[in-house]
């Protein structure tokens, strides 16, 4: 059983944004941010909910958010629910911080056109898909509501449009090319590959804090370390833990997120094929086994556990 849905009414609650993914309940100084099992592609929700999808996202956010907090300020307090995670409310950047140490995905198969250069990042030629970069590449995107696409946007374009100011700019690509390094040395220590990934920024009270979610499946693309050579030299396809093999499947049977294009069918055995891949990752990536939450009133155990958080 999935939860795709919340209605909550929690005291002081000022609004509640409802995203692809979460759902962020605004207490003015405060937020609480559910993580639904909500599944979204090519910006677009997708009509089924993945079990115990949010909590993944959730534990292995925490997990790295707590990992990483040496290197950057970040947004977390505490996580009172497998699926929540309360903090401090940030005034965040209207851009994503994308940061790839591979061809494939979106940038291959641009590549594969003929673009040479992605958000101002000139690429090296004769470059084959899921070949290493020479140092990892900033690529950022405009932040997307629903229903719309994310879009490509240059440093340059980002200064121009006043999205942040030199120095905070600055701030950002080096917090995200220091957090890339971390996330790629503890993916290494459990046999994978960080390929690309994606970082949310804001400031709180003049400081830039990391916002969101990291190094999750849904923010990132890991490639299995062992066989990775040999697959790329023989110019085999991956293996990944990620959810790139759900944009295939979706492509495989013609929806891109497209005008006119319809989501094809979520059958019982690819919810839970996905949902098996979510949790195969959470178990790899963390080294720990997970201990599936019941499914059955999600929604009341998420209320007593916030409410007890905020005392």
């Amino acid at each position: 059983m999935s939860l795709t849905k919340t209605d909550f009414h929690f005291p002081g609650q000022v609004n509640v944004y409802h995203g692809k993914v979460r759902d962020v309940y605004n207490l003015g100084d405060r937020l609480v941010m559910v993580a639904t099992d909500r599944i979204s592609a090519f910006d677009v929700v997708l009509p089924e909910g993945i079990p115990f999808k949010g909590q993944v996202l959730n534990q292995i956010a925490a997990k790295f958010l707590d990992a990483t907090a040496d290197i950057c300020p970040n947004w977390k307090r505490a996580t009172p629910d497998p699926m929540v995670t309360v903090g401090v409310a940030c005034e965040g950047f209207p851009i994503e911080m994308i940061v790839r140490g591979y061809l494939c995905g979106s940038a291959w198969r641009a590549y594969r056109s003929g673009v040479r250069e992605i958000c101002g990042v000139r690429l090296p030629e004769g470059m084959r898909e899921n070949e290493k970069f020479p140092q990892p590449i900033v690529t950022p995107t405009t932040k997307a509501e629903i229903g719309e696409h994310d879009a490509d946007i240059s440093k340059a374009e980002i200064l121009e449009r006043g999205l942040a100011t030199p120095d905070e700019y600055e701030t950002l690509e080096r917090y995200a090319l220091a957090l890339f390094a971390r996330g790629t040395e503890i993916a290494a220590s459990r046999g994978l590959i960080l390929v690309d990934t994606k970082y949310e920024f804001g400031k709180q009270g003049g400081e830039i804090c990391l916002m969101d979610e990291i190094h999750t499946p849904d923010s990132s693309r890991y490639f299995y370390a062992e066989g990775y050579a040999e697959r790329f030299a023989a110019g085999e396809p991956q293996r990944q833990l990620s959810k790139e093999f759900v944009r295939e499947w979706l492509m495989e049977n013609g929806f891109q997120g497209k005008a006119g294009q319809t989501v094809p069918e979520m059958t019982p055995e690819i919810v839970e094929r996905i949902s098996e891949r979510y949790i195969e990752l959470y178990e790899c990536i963390t080294g720990e086994h997970f201990e599936r939450t019941p499914g059955e009133n999600a929604a009341a155990r998420i209320e007593r556990n916030v409410l007890a958080c905020l005392g």
